[in-house]
């Protein structure tokens, strides 16, 4: 398999939302996720990323996770790519995820390290190598050892990045440092995301070329503006626009996620905010914070 890397450079970059997932009466709405997927296209996101871990991937039936793939696909509509969440602890489970998101017509698949069960690095090694071999989606590897606990080393992704296949990470482990070493581990052409968008700016600084981001989902112009600004090297309006956004931050993870961005876009009229179990509505404090953050960054 021959993949147009020059190609996914282009359009795998910059502001991408990990995708809230909407609900309503316990189900998802599927009229806001539309309208949501909209609202996202026309204010710059250079990508969607459905069912991540803010998408509710842990709570979400089988049925449900590929039903919000699928429609965010067809809505899309070639406009934008579609990375879809495919992760499991399970890499059977993950093969099927991949083979319906292939099937569904997904851009590319974004692949968790598995959780809970701890793998060893030939372990993450293997399961993703197996993974890679099942499907001719590019892969993003995305590792989050704080949700996940096993921590995907840099050489076992140096090794992983020889498959042609996969072609970048979504880094959430908060070491910037990491960024340095996979580009001289994985190569320059290793695309990566950061995964926490209180260091974004300083993640792209060191070779990173976008994020997969929280923000994204509450202010998109303002998160695409400054993946923008930076990719074209202008910093001091990357700063600027970070200043505007660095409450958001703070003030969309002062809760159980993705309880605070939940309540955002509802307050922004997007969503009712509805979470399902074991994620509860923010606390009260939580609320403050996120209506002064929306206020400073003059969303509301």
């Amino acid at each position: 398999m021959t993949l147009d890397l020059s190609r996914l450079r282009g359009s795998l970059r910059g502001s991408m939302p990990a995708l809230v997932t909407p609900f309503r009466d316990g189900a998802v709405d599927t009229e806001a996720l539309d309208k949501f997927i909209e609202w996202q296209i026309a204010e710059g996101s250079r990508a969607l990323v459905p069912v991540g871990t803010t998408g509710e991937s842990p709570t979400l039936s089988h049925a449900e996770h590929y039903a919000v793939i699928t429609r965010t696909v067809q809505v899309a509509a070639g406009r934008v790519p579609v990375i879809a969440g495919c992760g499991s602890n399970d890499t059977a489970t993950a093969r099927a995820h991949l083979a319906h998101a292939e099937a569904a017509g997904a851009d590319a698949a974004l692949l968790v390290v598995p959780y809970y069960n701890k793998p060893s690095q030939a372990g993450l090694v293997a399961h993703f190598t197996a993974l890679a071999n099942a499907t001719t989606l590019p892969i993003i590897l995305y590792n989050i050892p704080g949700r996940s606990v096993a921590d995907l080393g840099t050489a076992a992704m140096a090794e992983l990045a020889k498959l042609p296949n996969i072609v970048g990470v979504k880094d959430a482990t908060g070491n910037l440092g990491r960024v340095s070493a996979r580009r001289a581990a994985c190569g320059a052409d290793f695309l990566q995301r950061s995964g926490n968008d209180d260091m974004a700016l300083g993640f792209n600084a060191l070779g990173g070329v976008g994020a997969i981001s929280v923000t994204a989902n509450v202010a998109p112009r303002l998160c695409a503006d400054m993946q923008a600004a930076m990719l074209a090297g202008e910093y001091a309006k990357a700063l600027a626009i970070n200043d505007r956004l660095w409450p958001l931050h703070d003030g969309l993870f002062s809760d159980a996620g993705p309880g605070p961005t939940n309540y955002a876009l509802a307050r922004l009229g997007h969503m009712t905010g509805e979470v399902p179990l074991p994620i509860l509505p923010p606390s009260q404090a939580s609320r403050a914070a996120v209506d002064a953050a929306l206020a400073h960054a003059g969303l509301v």
